[in-house]
């Protein structure tokens, strides 16, 4: 056997007749995700793994919590704004194939010719999920935790290790849909009956499931590699995703990117080989990371949402949340005094917001108007709810940002509450991301 590869994320140990675990078990950490260290490791062991007499693979984790979480959404904010440093056109390349290489050493371990089974026990979730679709046989638990989904969406962004092409391929693009867009979640029993899990079986018994489907002598390709075309019915697949984006076209929905990217990936990826297929999710991603929106709902979503729990559990969350929230309804109150407010609220998601709108005392805002950007609020609007709609979030966020702390976790915080309680559009980030987008683009004028 050739020269084990070295690893930090993960460690091979031999098991019997030829058998390897590879474990992902990162240093210093309570769940795996997927750090740039571990990403590039995965490729390291498939490279390896093709030149060596293994039998077989049983990916597991070495975490008691779960399998892997997804990514390290800290180092995508960092690569973001790597991304977004560079010249423009140049982005989309930095930003492929900066994040390529996971996708490349998932497809790597999956015509490394040997058989690949993976264990699930607890939580796959985003590029967890991912690892496991690339695997060949997949054996869960039958703990309550056991789940497999892919929530990238929720956060803006869209699976970009293949998970919008593996995904449909193994369950079908119907079943696949409320997983790739709405952040649903596989049960063991319902991934069993929908074909993504092979076993389903008690956690003491998972790994020897696992073993005995390898000793059987399985071949080890997938079944995208065994039928050239996939067998895709276009016209049915057609009408799904025609219905799928029509659905999200729904106000405000079509200002939330991530699920019309998600559709373009499986619309422009399904009916290619596998190869080609991610390339195309890649290209996809590329462009869908350089935008705002993913960045604001990272920020607000995952790391607000994270330092706003800590907090609430410790009873300490920032004393200036009350201004903040009395500030935002204050000036929608002072704005929305017109006939068009009901349906300019509606058209912002913000309709459970209107009594305690009609409760709050006035903030009147002085609201520049708007010079153009990238946002749909930066520009002229032709119609009298959709120019209101603009003027609420404009005047939320400036009066926000007048009452708000500096500290910017707390500002997190505090988006990230006005978001879960108000409804507050999460693909600005909150107001004092808005706030300071807005000072920061300088596309507005007195």
């Amino acid at each position: 056997m050739t020269d084990q590869p070295i690893l930090r994320e993960f460690r091979i140990e031999d098991s019997r007749e030829g058998i390897i675990h590879l474990v992902f078990d990162m240093p210093g950490r309570t769940m795996n995700v997927f750090s740039n260290a571990a990403i590039h490791e995965i490729g390291r062991v498939a490279d390896w793994l093709r030149g060596s007499d293994v039998r077989g693979v049983v990916l597991r984790s070495g975490k008691a919590t779960g399998f892997c979480a997804g990514a390290d959404l800290n180092e995508l904010g960092v690569a973001y704004d790597m991304i977004m440093q560079r010249p423009k056109d140049e982005r989309t390349k930095v930003a492929y194939d900066h994040f390529f290489p996971l996708s490349r050493g998932l497809r790597a371990l999956e015509t490394a010719g040997k058989p690949v089974a993976v264990v699930v026990d607890g939580l796959a979730l985003g590029g967890g999920c991912e690892f496991a679709l690339a695997a060949h046989y997949r054996v869960l638990t039958d703990n309550p935790k056991t789940a497999l989904g892919l929530p990238e969406s929720l956060v803006g962004l869209l699976p970009g290790a293949g998970g919008t092409q593996r995904m449909p391929r193994v369950v079908g693009i119907e079943a696949a849909l409320p997983i790739l867009l709405e952040g649903g979640r596989f049960s063991p029993a319902t991934a069993l009956a929908a074909g993504l899990a092979h076993e389903v079986v008690a956690p003491e018994a998972a790994v020897a499931a696992a073993e005995r489907w390898i000793l059987s002598g399985p071949e080890a390709s997938q079944p995208w590699d065994r039928q050239v075309p996939p067998a895709v019915d276009g016209r049915a697949a057609a009408a799904l995703l025609d219905a799928a984006w029509t659905k999200a076209l729904a106000d405000p929905g079509a200002f939330y990117p991530a699920p019309f990217a998600i559709l373009d990936c499986i619309r422009g990826g399904i009916e290619k080989p596998m190869d080609r297929a991610i390339e195309w999710e890649m290209t996809v991603f590329a462009g869908l990371i350089q935008r705002p929106e993913p960045r604001n709902m990272i920020q607000t979503l995952f790391l607000g949402k994270l330092e706003h729990d800590r907090r609430a559990k410790a009873g300490a969350l920032p004393d200036g949340l009350a201004a903040v929230t009395a500030a935002v309804l204050g000036a929608w109150r002072a704005e929305g005094a017109g006939a068009d407010t009901a349906a300019a609220l509606a058209f912002l998601g913000l309709g459970k917001a209107a009594p305690a709108i009609q409760a709050a005392a006035p903030v009147p805002v002085a609201v520049p108007a708007p010079t153009g950007g990238h946002f749909w609020f930066e520009a002229q609007q032709d119609e009298p709810a959709r120019t209101l709609a603009a003027r609420l979030l404009i005047a939320s966020a400036l009066a926000a940002d007048a009452v708000a702390p500096a500290d910017e976790a707390e500002r997190r915080v505090i988006d990230y509450a006005l978001v879960a309680r108000l409804g507050y559009p999460a693909y600005v980030g909150g107001p004092l991301s808005l706030a300071r987008y807005l000072g920061q683009a300088q596309r507005l004028v007195a």
